[in-house]
């Protein structure tokens, strides 16, 4: 009885958190991520980390990432996770709400002899982000929206890293696949799985160990392992110019020469994109500096918005990603 009501507790706690955005993410029990998503049943996306899953509540859904116990995840590297996370509060990053991290022995037979070998279940949960990702959003939905929805992107998740570069937080894996749209198609930067603290001070890291995915990777990681916030620039080059070109299949030295642009805040973006994906990491922007560039270009660009966003279709498939 005493534990039904302690996991009762729990899910209202939880509850309260979905409508407190200023609430801290706190520990969650296994019993409690297991119960929400009906022993996780309803898988809404598989990655190489682990698989995500929807919890429902009563007054309300969350997702919930189970990180796979075959990878070689240190309990520093889930914990990095969570601290990243804990200290991103911002409209444009995924919310942490809990996590979760349950040690149990199981009997195993190695060489021939039966040990006890400690296994780890290791679960993050997030708010639910109900719209999917970009990168379906860019292969599916794309073409048919106006300019000015994909700016809104485009502003958003420029928001979203500055405030993670302000924190000195570095996502390392920064592409279509980890950007949530969420019922006003507004962007949300998700998976930390691979982020990084610079300390004060400290403005590159090298790493033997190549972070991200191909295509989103700066050449200056691949080729001498460096890692700053230089390199994320590149990644959201990337993803600009792929809104840019509602294509995931451009044109990647001269995409710029065959682009129709319909209005100076357009030419802007192009601009901006082409900078972020110099070959030289010295000769991108900042975050500081992209921030400036979009502020003045909508103070001196008066382009009427549309009062209504379009509204994508409310796809489970794709709402967390669990790479």
């Amino acid at each position: 009885m005493a534990e039904m009501r302690d996991q009762a507790n729990e899910l209202k706690a939880l509850e309260s958190m979905l409508s407190d955005a200023s609430a801290e993410p706190t520990k969650l029990s296994y019993a409690l991520l297991k119960s929400v998503t009906r022993n996780f049943s309803r898988m809404i996306e598989r990655g190489g980390f682990g698989a995500v899953y929807l919890g429902i509540l009563p007054k309300g859904k969350v997702a919930v990432k189970k990180l796979s116990i075959l990878q070689d995840l240190s309990n520093n590297a889930f914990v990095d996770e969570i601290v990243c996370l804990k200290k991103a509060h911002h409209s444009n990053v995924v919310r942490l709400l809990g996590y979760c991290a349950l040690a149990h022995g199981e009997l195993m037979e190695v060489n021939g002899t039966h040990v006890i070998a400690q296994e780890t279940q290791r679960l993050l949960c997030f708010e639910y982000v109900p719209n999917g990702d970009l990168q379906n959003y860019i292969k599916e939905k794309c073409a048919g929206h106006e300019w000015q929805i994909h700016y809104q992107m485009i502003k958003g998740i420029c928001h979203g890293l500055h405030y993670l570069h302000k924190q000195r937080i570095t996502h390392l894996d920064l592409k279509p696949e980890n950007v949530l749209l969420d019922a006003n198609m507004e962007p949300k930067i998700t998976d930390f799985g691979l982020s990084r603290f610079l300390a004060e001070g400290q403005s590159i890291i090298v790493t033997k160990q190549i972070f991200g995915t191909r295509g989103s990777i700066a050449p200056e990681l691949i080729n001498s392992g460096e890692i700053s916030f230089k390199s994320e620039i590149y990644g959201l080059g990337v993803i600009i110019t792929k809104l840019l070109t509602r294509d995931n299949n451009y044109d990647f030295e001269d995409w710029h020469k065959t682009l129709e642009v319909g209005c100076s805040q357009e030419k802007r973006c192009v601009e901006i994109a082409r900078k972020c994906m110099e070959y030289d990491q010295h000769k991108r922007p900042t975050m500081d500096e992209i921030m400036q560039e979009l502020n003045e270009m909508e103070n001196t660009i008066q382009e009427k918005k549309p009062s209504v966003v379009q509204k994508w279709r409310n796809n489970l498939s794709s709402s967390l990603k669990g790479h």
